[in-house]
Order: C-alpha cells, then structure tokens, then sequence
C-alpha cells in the first residue's frame, strides 16, 4: 500500500531551552498524584461540560508542558507517569503544531528515558516515539526523529540483558517507526535486516520459551509491514527466501506464534500474487495439509480458548494460500466506513490499533497522514455540534453495555450444556 510522502512546509521547531530535572524534593507524593492523573486516558476527557473549546485546549497544552518537564526528573515512577501522560494525550488529539515546536526537547527526553531507563519506562517510551512520528506524519520532522532514535532502539533489541516486554516495544514500535518515517531505503533495508535477526533465530529453535517467541512474533510483524512497502524486486527476493522457512513456525507451542506465522503466510501469498499472475508455490500441497490440521485442531493438550483463535485464524490462511481470498470486514468510525479486503490493510490496520488503542477511531477522522494510508481522502469538515451529536451519551452506553450483557449471558447458558459441544469439529 503506497504511503503518500510530503515534505512539510511548516517551520522546523527549535530546540527549547535546557530544562533541569527536578531535584527529589519536587518529586514529592503530591507530584506523582500529579501526574498519575495525566496518565489516566479519562483525565483528557470533558464529557458532558460545555466549556470554552480555546480556553480548554490551553489547559491541555499547559498539562502536556509539564509533562514534557517531568520526564527529565531523577525519579523512574515519576519519568514512567509523565510518559504515561504524554503517551495518552498524543492518542487522544492532534497536536501537530504543538508538537512541531517540541519536537526536538521531546526526541531529547523520549531517548534519555530509552538510554536511562528500565523495563516499563523503556517500553512506554518506545510507544511514545512512535505517536511522536505518527503526529508529525510522513516527512522530514519525523525522519529526523527516526533517524535519532533507530539506534537506541535496535541497541535494546539486541541487548539480552534488558527486559522482554521493552525489547518487544522496541522491536514492534522501530518497524513501525520506519514505516511511518523513513524514506531512505537503506534506513528500510537495515530496519528489516535488523527484524530478520531476530524472528529468523526461531528457524532454528525447538519451541523456545514464551518470552523469547513474544519478541520474535513482534519482529515477524514489524518485518511483514515494512515488506508492504517494499519495492516488488525486494519483495521478490523476501518471498523466495522466507515462503519455504515460514512453514517450520507453524509447529512451534507457542500458539501466538503459529498464529503470527500463519498470517505472515497469508500476506506472503498475497503478495507473490499481486507481482506475478502465474506465481506458483511447489510446496503448496503439503503446506494446505498443515494448514487444515491447524484449521481443525481439536488436540486436548491446548487451552480451548487457544485451540478456537488458532482454528478461527488458520481457516482465513487455508482460504487465503489455495485461493487467495480473504473475508472482508467493515470498520465504522463517526459517519464512515473503511472496509479491510486484504492481509496488507489487515496488518496495518492491527499495528495502528494497537498503537492508539481506544483512540484509533478518533484518529482515522482527524489524522491526515493515518487517513492517507488507508486512502481515506481529507479528514470530513465537521463542526463542534455534530461531533457532539455523535457522542454516545454516558446513559446510552451503559443501557447498550447492559443489554449486550444480558444477550451475552443467555448465548453462553445455552453452551454451557455439555450436550451442546456434541458435533463441534472447528
């Protein structure tokens, strides 16, 4: 899916001048319980107040300035809490302009908390670079921020001595980055070099720990969204190197794992296909075999819940290797539909989500550059009454949670009958 490049013609912003960390007596409880109450995503919300919409986006910019000030404090908990802060506040606005004149002191304190930190101040952070890039958009802002930060973040992927959960950060949050970001294709080729280390070690492992397969189902996703991007010779050259190795991560334990390696396929097949017509895979038969067993699993040794996803994923993988179709879906956001017809939007529509999180859809309305990716054209020009006319009601939402309750519980009563699993074979 190509990604529309544009230069900004904004002004570069400059670096702020050097703020000093906070001494341990500024790092008071009343401090945290400060910034604890930014790092709440409910804190950025205004439900139901009618106030001045001007007056409240200052407020909101002067909480972000202190943020921005705390995550250079010598306390980790109270770095960690700013992070938190920021990082929500980036999901839930656009602050292009108020970013763009923080960008540099952001970069700053986003790779000192990288370089300083540990484990979930690492983890938080890495998420945060990513926003960072995705409000600046595909440019020259956000490439520089790139460029800065690749190193820091390809350091702590491969340093074993550092936690799992923030070398799975960096390693989902620099592919992504790079997608976002880069328009150097060394930068491309290197990032995917980079993903290709790690995921590629599990090739060669006997089932490994589930920690080690966390981090390289990250890597796997970052490299198959970075191959979206690709120009068709290197895609080609991925393909033929990677279509007949994928298969061996089909029988790893870990069920997320297959499930990764099982979509990857997926996207592989639908990329061979859209540069060659007559492409042809000779170890088609065998790898459909594998394929429907995974499809049909009914093993007693796996978690049912495990056995069900794996069974629901690999029946869209059967369909997408023999005949190369896929089950369409349908995401409503506002007044609009964007529809998912193929593994590609499928994949980045999933890396996205779980970078904003309950903020995506405000994001797919207003973000020009998310917008971009998914051919959405121009953010619609809505004014304040009708964005407030489409907001569900405290009320409302709480009856519809309470009735989709109720409907729930009545569907499981009927399965919870043992009787009722008799005839299951998917």
């Amino acid at each position: 899916m190509p990604k529309s490049k544009k230069r900004s013609n904004r002004p570069a912003g400059g670096r702020q001048k050097a703020i000093q960390p906070f001494s341990d007596d500024d790092s008071s409880v009343e401090t945290m319980s400060h910034c604890s109450s930014f790092s709440d995503a409910a804190s950025f919300a205004e439900d139901g107040a009618e106030v001045d919409e001007e007056a409240a986006q200052e407020d909101f910019e002067f909480k972000l300035k202190g943020l921005i000030d705390l995550t250079m404090d010598k306390s980790a908990k109270t770095r960690q809490a700013a992070l938190e802060g920021l990082k929500n506040g980036l999901s839930s606005k656009i602050l292009y302009d108020f970013i763009l004149e923080r960008r540099l002191t952001l970069t700053d304190s986003i790779e000192r908390c990288l370089k300083k930190g540990k484990g979930e101040e690492q983890r938080v952070a890495a998420s945060l670079a990513c926003l960072l890039c995705c409000q600046l958009g595909s440019g020259i802002e956000s490439e520089e921020v790139f460029k800065t930060l690749a190193p820091v973040l390809k350091n702590i992927i491969s340093d074993r001595s550092a936690s799992m959960p923030a070398r799975q950060a960096c390693a989902s949050y620099l592919g992504l980055c790079c997608f976002i970001a880069t328009d150097d294709i060394e930068d491309l080729y290197m990032t995917m070099e980079c993903m290709e280390n790690v995921f590629t070690k599990q090739y060669r492992s006997e089932g490994g720990t589930d920690n080690a397969s966390a981090l390289h189902i990250q890597a796997l996703q970052s490299w198959a969204l970075l191959l979206t991007i690709c120009h068709s010779s290197e895609v080609k050259k991925k393909i033929d190197i990677h279509l007949h190795k994928l298969p061996r991560l089909l029988s790893c334990d870990n069920v997320n794992l297959r499930i990764a390696a099982g979509e990857t396929l997926a996207l592989l097949f639908e990329l061979a296909r859209e540069a060659d017509a007559d492409f042809y895979y000779e170890d088609l038969e065998p790898l459909t075999e594998t394929l429907k067993g995974l499809a049909t699993d009914c093993n007693k040794h796996r978690a049912k819940v495990d056995r069900r996803k794996q069974r629901s994923v690999f029946r869209d993988v059967l369909r997408a290797v023999e005949d190369g179709e896929f089950q369409s879906e349908v995401i409503r956001f506002g007044r609009e539909r964007m529809h998912i017809d193929c593994w590609v939007k499928r994949l980045t529509y999933g890396v996205f989500k779980e970078l904003f999180g309950s903020g995506m859809q405000f994001h797919l309305m207003t973000n020009g550059f998310l917008r971009s990716i998914f051919e959405l054209g121009p953010p619609l020009l809505l004014d304040a009454a009708t964005i407030k006319a489409m907001k569900v009601s405290r009320d409302e939402r709480h009856m519809n949670n309470s009735a989709a309750f109720k409907a729930r519980t009545k569907a499981r009563s009927k399965l919870r009958d043992k009787r009722a699993d008799v005839g299951e074979f998917f």
